[in-house]
């Protein structure tokens, strides 16, 4: 059983990275995004380029610490209307939600995703580092598991910290 996971897995990531850079003219995140600011003078320049991009963002301090707060989408993976699916199938459309999602954080669109451990209604989450809920909601109904109806999305704005990490 591992192997055959471990080669679903590889199959994925040689799918995902095979798949075009093209995302109907979207650019990527990463051309507005800097590396890690250093000073003040940094954080501000990078709100400023971000802005210009079209995302939002405001300043939070705390402790004398000032974080660059930016909204990023928060996308509930809800179980679709069509699961009617036989097991090959939904093997197939698996995998081309792995290649989707795989490509959407090569592009930068996605920051993180992941399924969660029990068997409800919400399937996983996504989120997406876009400048808007529109292209959010264009890139997760991408997905081939979402235009196959096998799920769907629901979309909530959501702020972090520029650069943060789970811990």
């Amino acid at each position: 059983m591992k192997k055959a996971i471990l080669l679903s897995f590889s199959l994925t990531l040689l799918i995902a990275c095979n798949q075009s850079r093209d995302t109907r003219g979207i650019p990527g995140p990463e051309e507005v995004e800097a590396k890690a600011p250093d000073t003040i003078m940094d954080i501000q320049k990078q709100a400023e380029e971000l802005k210009s991009q079209g995302y939002e963002t405001f300043f939070y301090e705390e402790e004398g610490e000032k974080y660059l707060m930016q909204q990023y989408f928060i996308v509930f993976l809800k179980r679709g209307v069509n699961r009617s699916q036989d097991s090959t199938e939904a093997a197939r459309l698996q995998e081309q939600h792995l290649a989707h999602l795989n490509r959407m954080a090569d592009e930068g669109y996605l920051s993180l995703a992941g399924p969660f451990g029990d068997d409800g209604e919400i399937r996983g989450i996504a989120v997406y580092n876009t400048p808007n809920l529109k292209m959010a909601d264009s890139l997760a109904k991408m997905d081939p598991m979402v235009k196959a109806g096998r799920l769907e999305v629901e979309i909530h704005p959501w702020w972090a910290a520029k650069g943060g990490e789970l811990k």
